[in-house]
């Protein structure tokens, strides 16, 4: 007798599942309405206020998540066209912006060094080479983000995707473990030193980390050009001594148990031997890689646009098969960046062209203004700096404050330039001292080596040295460059 078995219905999932955190919601519209019927001060146009209101409350969603911050974004341009404070045109304009793409193109081609190991083999090779001593071993790790920087454009990849799981393993074949009392023998050192080094490498590049090409877009919306050469430029000396001291200064304050390396440069030449010679499609994307550098330093005189190179650079990738098109499509993190991006450079450049950032750096101007630009500069950059303790996110951050700040800089004489530059720098190192202002943050924190105190007490101490050094030898440096 045969029998029939039937499968029961799958029971369906609740269509709220991902439904909006009401509490973080409530806030959000709650600080966006009280903007919106506050009367605008005198000068200042009702269109530009209530856009100030949308755009504080979007920036608001970011930092407390009511939704994830792309969602967060899409409603922020949904305010915008619905309650006709732009046309749908001016409320989509962000995603034909230039920068935009630049950044986005960055994370495909940044995929490639993931996907054919390069990234990975370049990392081992600087392992090897400097890893004899734990030090060096810091310097090696260093090293190889400081080499990938320029076109990985999100720091969390860098640090927690490629330079994270080596410093793990290498951690772990000494023995030191986070929850063992053996933190201290390497891995709690390795951690900080890998965590402070993708901090300032971050700086050193506008490709560098995500939020960067949103400063440079808002610098260039009141008439300040940022090049990729010009931002690597200045920032080459006051960076790569950061990269130098730093670590030595970690070393001297939270020495690791281990001074000696030689099993890690061994372990680094194993890996490497494992690997075996460099394939055809890592030939191809280091070849990609030395191009893109080229071009965008020599961009100008070659009268070939950044965003132009990093297509071409994508193009090649995809012709040769070392990227397809389903790699492409799944870089949620470059789609993401797509959406978020272009909501915030939409609001922040018509908050200028509709005059209200004027408006404020002239008022601000006359606050601090009275005592030389130098010294209001000094104030304005410190307090810009040290605000991050406030926010979990360099893109928060930079989309709140950068714009009025560098406004009220050039307001009170700042030369434009080295304002932009400065505060874009900043913009990067001001993530030193907590375990939530940027990305890497959570990923190595997390891993338990570091305890919060400890992490806190570094990260302030080299909040100052890293300002010492990039206001101090790399104002010389920029004095050389003629930017003041």
């Amino acid at each position: 007798m045969s029998t029939v078995s039937a499968k029961l219905p799958r029971v369906a999932e609740s269509p709220l599942k991902d439904h909006a955190k009401l509490i973080p919601l409530l806030v959000t519209i709650a600080v966006g309405l009280i903007i919106w019927f506050i009367p605008p001060p005198e000068g200042v146009a009702i269109e530009a206020w209530h856009l100030l209101a949308i755009f504080v409350a979007t920036i608001v969603g970011i930092i407390i998540k009511p939704l994830p911050m792309g969602a967060v974004a899409i409603m922020g341009i949904v305010m915008v066209a619905l309650t006709n404070t732009l046309p749908i045109s001016d409320a989509l304009s962000g995603f034909s912006n230039s920068t935009i793409w630049l950044i986005v193109l960055a994370f495909f081609i940044s995929r490639g060094f993931i996907k054919t190991g390069l990234g990975t083999r370049i990392s081992y090779l600087f392992v090897a080479l400097l890893g004899k001593k734990t030090l060096g071993l810091g310097y090696g790790l260093i090293a190889s983000d400081l080499i990938l920087a320029p076109a990985i454009p999100s720091n969390t990849a860098r640090a927690g995707g490629v330079v994270f799981p080596i410093l793990r393993a290498l951690a772990k074949s000494y023995n030191s473990e986070p929850d063992d009392g053996t933190a201290r023998r390497i891995g709690a050192f390795l951690t900080k030193t890998a965590f402070q080094g993708t901090i300032i490498t971050s700086a050193m590049f506008l490709t560098a980390m995500a939020a960067n090409p949103l400063a440079a877009q808002m610098a260039g919306d009141m008439g300040i050009e940022i090049t990729w050469g010009s931002w690597a430029l200045a920032a080459l000396v006051p960076g790569l001594i950061s990269l130098i001291v730093v670590p030595m200064l970690i070393y001297r304050l939270y020495p690791p148990e281990i001074k000696e390396t030689p099993g890690a440069a061994k372990y680094a030449r194993e890996k490497l031997a494992e690997m075996g010679k460099m394939g055809s499609n890592e030939w191809i994307m280091l070849g990609v890689f030395v191009l893109l550098l080229v071009l965008w330093i020599f961009g100008k005189q070659l009268s070939i646009h950044a965003t132009t190179a990093a297509l071409l650079g994508l193009g090649v990738l995809l012709l040769f098969g070392v990227l397809n098109w389903t790699d492409i499509r799944r870089e949620e993190g470059a789609w993401d960046t797509l959406i978020w991006f272009s909501a915030l450079v939409m609001m922040a450049s018509f908050l200028s062209t509709l005059g209200l950032i004027p408006w404020f750096s002239d008022w601000m101007g006359s606050v601090v203004g009275r005592s030389g630009w130098l010294s209001a500069f000094l104030i304005l950059s410190l307090a810009y700096f040290y605000s991050h303790y406030l926010f979990a996110s360099n893109t928060a951050h930079v989309s709140a404050m950068y714009a009025a700040f560098l406004a009220v800089a050039v307001a009170v004489g700042t030369p434009p330039l080295l304002a932009a530059l400065v505060l874009a720098f900043f913009s990067n190192l001001f993530s030193s001292m907590t375990h939530y202002g940027t990305g890497p943050a959570p990923v190595l924190y997390g891993a338990g080596y570091v305890d919060t105190g400890t992490w806190w007490k570094l990260g302030g101490l080299i909040s100052v040295v890293n300002i010492v050094i990039w206001l101090g030898i790399g104002g010389l440096w920029w004095k050389i460059l003629g930017l003041w």
